[in-house]
């Protein structure tokens, strides 16, 4: 080990940069953030992993009911336009 380091042209931040994902600050119940890191000790998976899977999850299916509401407002539009 060196008795000195030179840490002028260091940079701040995380050693292997995560592409694709960006570090934001959420403010969450206390309660559901409990329940998330409670589950994820149980699967062996970290809590935000687990928050950004449920996201996922939640705005797959929203998507699908999204259409599914759009098309319906459409069909009884049309049909009070005729």
């Amino acid at each position: 080990m060196k008795a000195e380091y030179d840490f002028s042209k260091a940079k701040r931040g995380a050693v292997v940069p995560q592409t694709g994902k960006t570090r934001i600050t959420i403010y969450l119940d206390d309660a559901i953030l409990e329940e998330f890191r409670v589950r994820a000790d149980a699967a062996g998976k970290g809590y935000q992993t687990l928050i950004n899977d449920a996201l996922r999850e939640y705005l797959s299916k929203d998507s699908g009911n999204l259409e599914e509401t759009l098309r319906k407002v459409i069909r009884e539009e049309m049909g009070r336009a005729a």
